[in-house]
């Protein structure tokens, strides 16, 4: 059956995998285990740190092996100056760099072995495992001092029959509520296997059991489609929203499933089906002490056969999901034409695409990060642009405070070009540790290249003043091909 849902943002935002056969969009999981949003710290000096894909990347005249970077946050920012780039040909990381492995794909970050340093989970889901083609690889790579060094473990998959594309999909939080890293893994498979209790240098994790919430399984398109981790109900423990294809009706519309967290783990049994949206973030906006779901539909109103959509808008929509004690609550929607929200619904404007929480301005609220990279400004089609609006007791504010930024900003490197896609993936996170969340973006700059933006908040709101591009050349990965460099920032 059709499913019109999972629409990918054009070749420009997926890294093709095997002969074409696979794309990865860039999707993100964000990992939460509280009702703030927390930020990785790899070399455990107080300032956050941003790791991203380059899951395009050669490597050893490789397509497609697959890279991630790491920019260590600093006083002034992050830049190409303090980084770490590693692939699987890096010393100590398990595995060979090879055609199609797309290494770096998904990403999610915890303190795995409890040792004070954030360690980075990476998926490599085209990896072909012996003679199981796609079957998919998962390694962690190990935090210190000096941050990630390449160092890192090789975590089995558990059913190698049963799916392809191990690792396509992670989210890291403390479901069980003891205190430990768990992570949840995801494949071509509707099962989800979660490791409990942290991992060990020689990755064995304290124990493991699975999930099957109420999505399509099998074949490269289904599965989850994004794993997002956050305390909702403000119970300590963390929850999992799950997204895929749901199966109550023929035609296999997207849905997010809310999983609670309990004292034995994520609990299927008690799941609730929430508003669609492929990228989700949580976090607690208005305070409240619980966690709220974020969610973007970014598709039309109308498929491409004047079928209608359920819950969606033009050019895309977002979805706020308020948590309370009994878990999910109300739903507001948020499109281009909500108040003042900069810009306007058009058709293919892919509001919503990539979203991210933190807090720019210090007041408790968390504020978000929405990228629109399908946006038309002049001639430039699918240029991009990003939307903050800022959080504040009674949720986000959509009427006044909201900004706006493309390439044409005033300040912001670069300008505005056909199919940059400039808000292809959003972070929002504390990387000069004043305790004020800054703006990363990354576009698809250069056909395919990639880049990565940074722009500071100033303790009040997001400002061009002082930002600067990131660029794959001057980050040890090869321009070559299309690197998507800065098209997923790990969560």
């Amino acid at each position: 059956m059709h499913k019109p849902l999972r629409i990918a943002l054009a070749s420009a935002t997926a890294v093709a995998l095997t002969g074409g056969l696979l794309t990865f969009s860039a999707v993100n999981a964000t990992a939460a285990d509280s009702t703030h949003v927390p930020q990785a710290d790899f070399n455990g000096d107080g300032i956050g740190d941003v790791a991203f894909s380059a899951a395009g990347a050669y490597v050893s005249g490789h397509k497609d092996a697959g890279q991630v970077v790491v920019l260590y946050g600093t006083a002034t920012g992050v830049s190409s100056a303090k980084r770490s780039t590693i692939s699987q040909n890096t010393t100590g990381n398990p595995g060979t760099a090879e055609t199609g492995d797309a290494f770096g794909s998904e990403t999610a970050y915890a303190d795995f072995n409890g040792d004070g340093y954030d360690d980075l989970a990476v998926g490599s889901p085209g990896e072909d495992i012996g003679s199981d083609v796609d079957g998919g690889g998962l390694v962690i790579l190990w935090g210190s001092a000096s941050g990630l060094t390449g160092k890192g473990t090789g975590i089995a998959d558990p059913a190698p029959s049963s799916h392809d594309y191990w690792g396509k999909n992670l989210a890291a939080g403390d479901f069980d509520g003891d205190g430990k890293a768990d992570l949840a893994v995801g494949s071509s498979a509707s099962t989800i296997h979660v490791f409990k209790g942290g991992f060990n240098s020689a990755g064995t994790a304290g124990g493991r059991y699975t999930i099957k919430p109420p999505i399509q399984s099998g074949g490269s398109a289904n599965g989850p489609l994004n794993l997002t981790a956050g305390d909702i109900n403000g119970d300590k423990r963390t929850d999992l929203v799950v997204d895929g294809y749901e199966t109550q009706t023929d035609y296999g519309w997207n849905r997010n499933y809310y999983i609670p967290g309990t004292a034995s783990g994520l609990s299927v049994a008690s799941a609730k089906a929430l508003k669609p949206g492929v990228i989700t973030a949580i976090g607690d906006i208005n305070a409240d002490g619980y966690g709220d779901i974020v969610s973007g539909a970014y598709w039309d109103t109308t498929t491409g056969d004047g079928t209608t959509i359920p819950d969606s808008g033009k050019g895309g929509k977002v979805w706020v999901t308020y948590g309370s004690g009994g878990g999910p609550g109300n739903s507001t929607g948020i499109t281009q034409d909500t108040g003042n929200v900069p810009g306007g619904a058009e058709n293919k404007d892919w509001f919503g695409s990539e979203l991210d929480l933190g807090d720019i301005n210090g007041d408790g609220f968390l504020d978000l990060a929405i990228g629109v990279p399908g946006e038309d400004l002049g001639s430039a089609a699918n240029t991009g642009a990003v939307t903050v609006l800022y959080g504040t007791s009674t949720g986000l504010n959509t009427t006044s405070g909201a900004q706006g930024f493309a390439q044409s900003t005033p300040g912001v490197p670069g300008s505005d070009e056909a199919d940059d896609e400039f808000g292809l993936d959003v972070k929002l996170d504390d990387v000069t540790g004043d305790g004020k969340a800054d703006l990363v973006v990354g576009s698809y700059e250069n056909d395919g290249n990639g880049a990565v933006t940074y722009l500071p908040s100033n303790g009040t709101v997001i400002t061009a003043t002082g930002s600067r591009t990131i660029s794959p050349s001057t980050s040890g990965v090869s321009t070559t091909g299309t690197p998507s460099f800065g098209a997923n920032f790990a969560d």
